[in-house]
């Protein structure tokens, strides 16, 4: 189960689980929209395994945020994450350098 910590000076923080498979969507999307209007900072670095519906559910938590006008950033990804991400076609060096706020 992904883990949250809060602290009122800093943005909310998740830690993925090892397994981001299709099993893990709902819970996931769950935990972001209990977010939803804050800063965020997920931490990617347990992350052994990554499916497309996972991905589904960051890159739509990352349009909102950036919609929302609130930090959506990734911590710590592991190799997994990022080959994950280049294998489904995303930039992983590029989306993941640089805080997702709205432009």
């Amino acid at each position: 189960m992904a883990e949250w910590a809060d602290d009122h000076d800093q943005a909310a923080s998740l830690s993925l689980d090892p397994v981001l498979d299709i099993k893990a969507v709902s819970l996931l999307a769950e935990n972001l929209l209990a977010r939803r209007g804050s800063d965020i900072v997920i931490n990617a670095g347990q992350v052994e395994r990554f499916g497309a519906q996972s991905l589904q559910v960051l890159l739509s938590a990352v349009a909102t945020w950036r919609a929302d006008g609130h930090l959506l950033e990734f911590a710590n990804p592991s190799e997994t994450f990022i080959e994950g991400l280049r294998v489904f076609g995303v930039d992983a060096e590029s989306w993941l350098q640089h805080p997702h706020v709205a432009g």
